[in-house]
């Protein structure tokens, strides 16, 4: 049994069901429904969310199975992805290719039982991950493209969220935007630890093909771009919904500024998203932020609008 538990736990590995914490990202488009679609605040809609999610999780690990099929060559260049199974030797490649197809299936399954809309952005999800991975596009490899092509999943991510609840109508574009943005942001932090980590620029463009152009400078001024626009459209947001969400914004800076400076830690968990519940700081400026923009959402400050001269629409 042992011996069995062992040849299977790399194929468990290759799906790194410990990235699902990722899927944090899909609640928001949960909560953003409940908000702007009352008639989805009830435990039959709640319970789709939930099977959502799982769907959603099936789907990311098909895409992380074809990422490590198809980054083994490359990830020997780095420090610890050299450890990984298929690079170690520990996992047959064309089962692997196998298990990337079932895990697919198996959260469009799901998402079928959910809604089309839900369907349709988990397969999104899944072809961006073909998108992002498969010559001879393989976006990872471009400059900035990797960035942005990566980070498209926090809309997508918004959209599972939005449908697993059966959400009727569509997010407002704003949101989606803003999301997106705020991912590049975070995938440039991660690329720029990522760098710093690796230290010889040369070893680094043998790892990653973009990182011939990228230097640590390029890389802090495409997250300050990043940051900028994401504070545009959340300003947008504001001014077409709720003008209240003003009062987070001083606490949004501490948050943008605290996750910069992780960039720059060594062995950082900026590095490595799915391990940033690890730092005790990071979650609690998570948290409180959550709370803050929770109790705003259901606020109406009116002076404040017309101090500014925005009404805002209200939720």
């Amino acid at each position: 049994m042992s011996r069995f538990v062992e040849s299977v736990r790399p194929y468990v590995e290759i799906a790194r069901t410990d990235h699902w914490f990722k899927n944090i990202f899909i609640l928001p488009g949960m909560v953003a429904v409940a908000i702007l679609e009352p008639e989805t605040k009830s435990w039959d809609h709640l319970t789709f969310g939930i099977l959502g999610l799982l769907a959603s999780c099936l789907v990311a690990s098909s895409n992380y199975v074809l990422n490590e099929i198809l980054d083994a060559r490359t990830d020997r260049f780095h420090p610890s992805k050299k450890n990984r199974p298929i690079v170690s030797g520990k996992v047959h490649v064309p089962l692997a290719y196998a298990e990337w197809l079932i895990l697919a299936a198996a959260g469009f399954a799901l998402g079928a039982v959910i809604s089309r809309g839900f369907l349709l952005a988990s397969f999104t999800l899944w072809i961006m991950g073909i998108v992002y991975n498969v010559p001879p596009i393989r976006t990872k490899e471009v400059p900035f493209l990797d960035v942005l092509s990566e980070s498209v999943n926090n809309p997508i991510r918004l959209l599972l969220g939005w449908y697993g609840m059966r959400g009727t109508g569509f997010p407002p574009s704003s949101f989606l935007f803003a999301y997106w943005l705020i991912g590049a942001y975070l995938m440039a932090a991660k690329r720029l630890s990522e760098y710093r980590s690796i230290g010889d620029s040369r070893q680094a463009a043998q790892y990653r093909s973009s990182f011939r152009y990228y230097t640590a400078d390029r890389l802090a001024v495409s997250m300050l771009a990043y940051a900028s626009g994401f504070m545009f459209f959340f300003g947008v947001i504001l001014v077409k919904y709720h003008v209240e969400f003003l009062l987070a914004f001083p606490l949004l800076i501490v948050y943008l500024a605290y996750y910069t400076a992780l960039a720059y830690q060594p062995e950082s968990v900026a590095q490595n998203p799915e391990k940033l519940y690890r730092d005790r700081i990071l979650m609690g400026l998570t948290l409180t932020l959550v709370a803050v923009v929770w109790v705003l959402a259901s606020v109406r400050i009116p002076a404040l609008g017309g101090w500014l001269g925005i009404e805002g629409r209200g939720w």
